[in-house]
């Protein structure tokens, strides 16, 4: 945990103005809109082999060349919108991660099939509420658990990519599928608090 100002946080925290904003008002925080954790599983995907202050510091640039996540258009792109993307210095210019952003699209349309719902489906692996863990060091949150593993394998056998047991937990800690926060920062509190009122769609 560090201290700024008055306040105690996570230890990562703090390392970059971008982190504390992104910790102390986004981490966490439950997401039940369907572009909106596609949108955020793709960018986790996206951080693979790269710290995720650099994917923070694209983010506006990835809502702008993904056209706001939105599956439906991103679906319909193939090898000329790959191209034109990987000319695109708002991104990570790896060919593997831009083609699975469409990947992904077009396996998310597969599975909510115009009536389901992805957050549904999603959140189901934690049974509708957040996992509220009490961690009391960063050292002790795990990098992959056995929920992460299992959404990992299910979004696999559905056709997305870059979702791997590590790059899932990432995303149920920053989606707030589970709080993560250690119990000693300000905001584990405040996140429990929110998990207590969401509703999935």
């Amino acid at each position: 945990m560090t201290f700024g100002t008055d306040l105690v946080r996570c230890g990562w925290g703090e390392a970059d103005p971008l982190n504390l904003a992104y910790h102390d008002a986004e981490w966490g925080v439950p997401i039940t809109d369907d572009r909106a954790l596609f949108g955020l599983l793709c960018l986790e995907g996206a951080q693979a082999g790269l710290a995720w202050i650099t994917i923070l510091r694209k983010r506006e640039g990835y809502h702008r060349a993904f056209e706001g996540f939105d599956p439906t258009r991103l679906a319909d792109w193939g090898e000329p919108e790959v191209e034109r993307l990987l000319a695109d210095p708002g991104i990570v210019r790896n060919r593997a991660k831009v083609r699975s952003v469409l990947a992904n699209a077009r396996a998310v349309l597969e599975l909510t099939d115009g009536t389901a719902s992805f957050a549904a489906h999603c959140w189901s692996f934690v049974d509708g509420r957040p996992i509220q863990n009490r961690w009391t060091a960063m050292g002790q949150v795990p990098a992959e658990t056995d929920a992460s593993r299992a959404l990992s394998r299910d979004l696999r056998r559905r056709g997305f990519s870059f979702v791997g047991p590590t790059i899932v937990y990432a995303f149920m800690q920053s989606a707030g599928l589970v709080n993560d926060h250690v119990v000693g920062c300000f905001r584990h509190a405040e996140v429990a608090k929110l998990g207590r009122s969401i509703r999935i769609p």
